[in-house]
């Protein structure tokens, strides 16, 4: 009788969770950062702010369509209103997993499309501290990932991610994330060179629940090498609003319709 007293306790005891590896809780950051919703709208107010606290502006409307499901293909429409040097200028990016993705650019002063090239994915984003990558986001599957600790960033129980490139053309040696626990956003990022050395950190510095769906409406990326930042809010933030697939397309790029754009 004893003994089964025993097991009885024993299977009411709570079940422990499984641990959750750095794969998998880079997968939920990654579905929970840049896929929520079908599709998502806002207006963007860019602020690039150099070392001796000079300010440039840029302002422009994102527009992101899922194809998939979270880690699968997606595609990103941009068009920028100020200042004038990139006033009308608008941006495509068609993003493919476990593959180079398309993107295009559209440069009023010539009246030319520009494809991107796909060794340019690192490269400086209109000038700001975001790579052309770090707007769309890093294949999950370019790197190894693993958990090295958990710790709190403002209050929020995150884990620590260390994310290290299994080939070599990343232009860092390897970054830490720290996801937060509870929703999955990537509160906060570290990237180092190959020497080891901190070079750019990413901050989400204000977090709100936009049609049930947790949204970084505030980030900044910082250089801190050249003590270069840039500080990026988002308003008028919306999800699931039908954008039509047509309206990805080259043609729209030289002529955005203003019903998606304003």
């Amino acid at each position: 009788m004893k003994r089964w007293s025993v097991l009885l306790a024993a299977l009411l005891l709570p079940i422990p969770a499984l641990a959750l590896t750095g794969e998998e809780a880079m997968k939920k950051s990654q579905a929970a950062f840049l896929y929520p919703g079908k599709d998502f709208k806002a207006r963007v107010l860019m602020k690039l702010i150099n070392r001796d606290g000079q300010e440039r502006v840029r302002e422009l409307t994102m527009l992101r369509r899922n194809v998939g499901a979270p880690g699968g293909e997606q595609k990103y429409f941009m068009v920028f209103f100020k200042p004038n040097d990139v006033k009308d200028m608008s941006f495509m990016t068609y993003k493919y997993p476990a593959k180079d993705d398309d993107r295009w650019m559209f440069i009023p002063a010539v009246n030319m499309v520009k494809r991107i090239a796909a060794q340019d994915k690192r490269s400086s984003f209109v000038g700001s501290d975001f790579t052309y990558e770090d707007v769309s986001g890093r294949d999950i599957e370019d790197d190894s990932h693993a958990i090295e600790r958990e710790e709190k960033v403002g209050g929020r129980d995150c884990y620590v991610v260390k994310s290290t490139p299994k080939t070599g053309d990343a232009d860092f040696g390897h970054k830490l994330t720290w996801v937060d626990k509870a929703n999955f956003l990537p509160l906060k990022e570290e990237q180092y060179d190959r020497k080891g050395a901190r070079y750019k950190e990413f901050s989400a510095d204000e977090v709100a629940e936009v049609k049930g769906f947790p949204t970084v409406v505030r980030r900044t990326m910082k250089n801190l090498q050249t003590g270069h930042r840039t500080e990026v809010g988002y308003s008028k933030t919306d999800y699931n609003l039908g954008i039509d697939d047509s309206l990805f397309s080259e043609r729209f790029l030289r002529q955005p319709p203003r019903k998606w754009v304003d």
